[in-house]
């Protein structure tokens, strides 16, 4: 039996992986980041690849070196009732509530928004129920979700995405480093890359399609518990270096394209998306919208059905006996299509919270399950270690809610808590603290 991946079968997975991965948020906030970051680029770009690249990286190999079968498996290490609320969480996250519904949002706000005229609530309800049932139709075949994903879906998305992004590479607006910063990026532009890089939610699916992942290795004849973990980790790792790439032309472009939306850029609700249409009409004109619908309803499309495939299996194995996964399906992809029709800067407003609040909580998971061996997973350092992020990532909500009096004395005692990283000591100090106990325990 073939217990290694030959390289076409390393690089069909991995661009499965990368088409389950790319999706709406991946297109819309590089863009914006390098619109906004201009010459500070390179230091905003290096903070988004951290949590839009290295993270999420590091999120597969979790699941495939502590050889776990999926979230609930790596989550059930802190304790059962953490394993369903966290794991419940996640996937609602990245499931029903913000990520699916948005894919269909920004599908619907960037491609065809500019033909919908008066009647946008009726248009954008007919195409959700459009884009939603292409959706339910691959998510009804888990089993080929290989084949549809990455075979066909993706290359056709990166097809239409390069002939943008070459076009405006060759032919620049102006150079990045004519491009002056603005808001945060002016004095913080590392960290406010770094933040950037939670809307993508990256980090959070990658704990949820590490099972898409290793049920794919296995299908290709790969078994062994390790070779299963190698064959995880290096798929992982062809996916993450396309993203990379991909985000730092995407970003460039944004950069380079200033000139074409300077008077917008300080308005609230202008967003990637928007960017993206101006930049568009301006290389292609009316030709420019049709390629730009085509190539982010691919995008966003293949995104949605990993999301409802991974959702889909995780509520049926977390509860048994209740709907089959043909039912958590239909489930799902109804409830998007509703939430999806609130439009996509609400979306994007009522998730930032919740990222904020999950996000510490996952990373560190994924740290834990990455390092686990060296101090045998004990359940004692899982649980002190999640324990004081769990307490910090109230505190990183409260300041996203904008509480002043929880904030002002958050930002006294918690260093890197105005940078949105006062989770970084509390989860250390967890560790250690779960550590030295379990030493006193065994000795």
């Amino acid at each position: 039996m073939n217990e290694k991946l030959t390289p076409r079968q390393l690089t069909l997975i991995g661009s499965m992986l990368f088409g389950l991965f790319f999706g709406a948020g991946n297109l819309i906030f590089p863009l914006i980041l390098g619109a906004k970051a201009g010459s500070n680029l390179p230091a905003a770009l290096l903070g988004l690849l951290i949590t839009a690249v290295g993270i999420p990286l590091l999120g597969v190999m979790s699941i495939g070196i502590s050889r776990s079968e999926g979230l609930l498996d790596l989550s059930g290490r802190v304790s059962p009732t953490f394993r369903v609320l966290f794991t419940c969480a996640l996937y609602l996250t990245i499931g029903p509530l913000f990520a699916i519904p948005r894919c269909a949002a920004t599908s619907f706000t960037i491609g065809l928004l500019p033909f919908a005229g008066d009647r946008v609530g009726l248009w954008q309800l007919i195409f959700s129920v459009f884009f939603f049932g292409a959706v339910l139709f691959f998510s009804l075949k888990p089993s080929k979700i290989l084949d549809s994903v990455g075979k066909f879906l993706n290359p056709a998305f990166l097809l239409f995405l390069g002939i943008m992004l070459v076009t405006a590479l060759v032919r620049p607006v102006q150079t990045a480093a004519s491009v002056p910063p603005t808001g945060d990026y002016v004095a913080s532009a590392f960290s406010s890359g770094f933040l950037q890089g939670y809307d993508t939610l990256d980090a959070l699916a990658s704990l949820a399609f590490g099972i898409i992942v290793i049920r794919s290795v296995r299908q290709l004849g790969i078994t062994e518990p390790g070779r299963v973990a190698v064959s995880t980790v290096r798929s992982g790792a062809v996916s993450m270096a396309l993203m990379a790439l991909i985000y730092a032309a995407t970003a460039l472009v944004g950069a380079q394209s200033y000139g074409l939306y300077a008077d917008r850029l300080s308005d609230a609700s202008f967003t990637g998306g928007d960017a993206f249409a101006l930049i568009a009409r301006h290389y292609f004109g009316p030709a420019g919208a049709l390629i730009l619908a085509v190539t982010v309803t691919l995008c966003c499309m293949k995104t949605a059905v990993g999301l409802v495939t991974s959702c889909s299996e995780t509520f049926e194995e977390m509860f048994p006996g209740r709907l089959k996964y043909p039912q958590w399906a239909v489930l799902f992809s109804v409830a998007s299509l509703l939430i999806s029709n609130i439009g996509l800067s609400q979306i994007i407003t009522f998730s930032a919270p919740v990222l904020y609040f999950l996000y510490p909580l996952a990373i560190v998971l994924i740290l834990l399950g990455l390092f686990g061996n060296l101090f045998g997973h004990s359940r004692r350092i899982y649980q002190w270690t999640m324990v004081f992020t769990w307490a910090a990532a109230v505190l990183e909500l409260f300041r996203v809610v904008e509480v002043p009096a929880v904030t002002t004395l958050a930002s006294r005692i918690l260093p890197l808590y105005s940078y949105g990283l006062g989770w970084v000591l509390p989860a250390a100090a967890g560790f250690l603290i779960g550590l030295c106990l379990e030493k006193g325990k065994k000795a």
